[in-house]
């Protein structure tokens, strides 16, 4: 099994916020509330998680399989 990065650091795409957050390693994350402004974030199209749309790092289901995406479909 590969070393997971299980902290990514999600931006907001509507105010710029930055926070650094710990990613679940057994589902993915499909809504995320950014802190300052409120905004429900929501994966982009083609991606199985906020983290992947939004976050420094892919969430762990993709760092570990190498999958495309849906890896949790």
């Amino acid at each position: 099994m590969k070393q997971l990065t299980l902290d990514s650091l999600l931006t907001c795409p509507h105010c710029g916020h930055k926070k650094t957050e710990k990613m679940p390693e057994d589902a993915c994350q499909w809504f995320y509330e950014c802190e300052q402004c409120h905004t429900v974030l929501r994966p982009k199209q083609g991606d199985c998680c906020v983290f992947c749309s939004y976050g420094t790092m892919p969430c762990p289901s993709i760092q570990d399989k190498g999958l495309a995406s849906n890896c949790c479909a």
